[in-house]
């Protein structure tokens, strides 16, 4: 407990400059007491941490010092390692140079027990490319032009600002300032059909969430899935949304924003989900799949 405290009080303080005992007292939840014990055992394993007295004094450690590997547990070593794996599979060169130099200073590796692959199955996509492009976005600040598939209708061309990139729900989205709308939007990956990385920046403003996900109005849904879908039911809901019925029939509750979205994908259930709740939902399924048999039928 106490080494992964004082790899902890390193990292703070090469993050933060200096701290104050009292300061690093409350951070780790131990007495003043306990952190000069922790400060002594740093100077006894040669880290050059020192404190200086006074009004603006603290703890702190000499400019030029770099962590060295010994500071890490071999757990610790491979949680960052892993990290830096999953990072590097994008293809950015950063991290993949990142992960070589430090797999040489731990003298270790990451162990190759899963992958990170961000593009979707059947053939060859932009998908890393694209995630890429993005995360540059974030990073350096940079506008992006793109072609983005709406819910509704036409496709649009769009200039965003993109703050940052979240994973949520098995899919990946980019939160960003969209300047045609003049507002903050939240826009799906797989929808992002072109895009071009532009060499105008732009200064980041903090994310309203009011546009996420789970921020926008919705209602309740109840689905009844039969018994012969049940595999897909439990990949795609949590469990606890899920009540298995006598007959085998599983019925889902959840609250959601019923639109063009949600009919689309109870439509790929077929005939084995009927909605139950609310009614007109299940009205516009009706006819949705009553114009598809209209269109398709010989």
């Amino acid at each position: 407990m106490q080494g992964s405290r004082l790899f902890k009080i390193i990292y703070y303080l090469l993050n933060k400059g200096q701290a104050t005992a009292s300061e690093l007292s409350e951070k780790f939840e131990v007495s003043v007491r306990t952190i000069y014990r922790d400060i002594d055992a740093l100077s006894e394993a040669g880290i050059p941490v020192y404190t200086e007295a006074g009004r603006s004094g603290g703890i702190r450690l000499l400019g030029d010092f770099v962590l060295d590997r010994a500071v890490l547990s071999e757990e610790e070593k491979k949680e960052v390692l892993s990290a830096l794996s999953s990072l590097s599979v994008t293809g950015n060169y950063f991290e993949k140079a990142a992960l070589e130099k430090l797999s040489a200073l731990f003298q270790s590796s990451s162990e190759d027990w899963y992958e990170v692959d961000f593009s979707r199955w059947g053939e060859i996509t932009g998908d890393k490319e694209k995630f890429e492009a993005l995360k540059t976005a974030v990073i350096y600040h940079r506008c992006v032009e793109i072609l983005y598939a709406g819910s509704y209708k036409a496709k649009s061309e769009r200039v965003i600002h993109p703050l940052k990139l979240l994973y949520k729900s098995k899919e990946w989205y980019v939160k960003a300032y969209c300047t045609k709308k003049e507002d903050f939007r939240l826009f799906k990956l797989n929808r992002i059909l072109k895009w071009r990385l532009l060499d105008e920046h732009f200064t980041p403003v903090p994310y309203s969430e009011k546009e996420d996900l789970g921020q926008q109005p919705s209602e309740e849904v109840v689905l009844r899935f039969s018994e012969k879908i049940s595999y897909r039911v439990y990949d795609e809901f949590d469990e606890k949304q899920i009540k298995e019925q006598e007959n085998g029939d599983l019925l889902v509750s959840f609250f959601f924003l019923p639109d063009e979205w949600l009919i689309g994908y109870l439509l790929s259930f077929g005939t084995e989900v009927e909605v139950e709740k609310p009614a007109y939902l299940k009205k516009l399924l009706a006819e949705r799949a009553g114009e598809i048999y209209e269109k398709n039928r010989l």
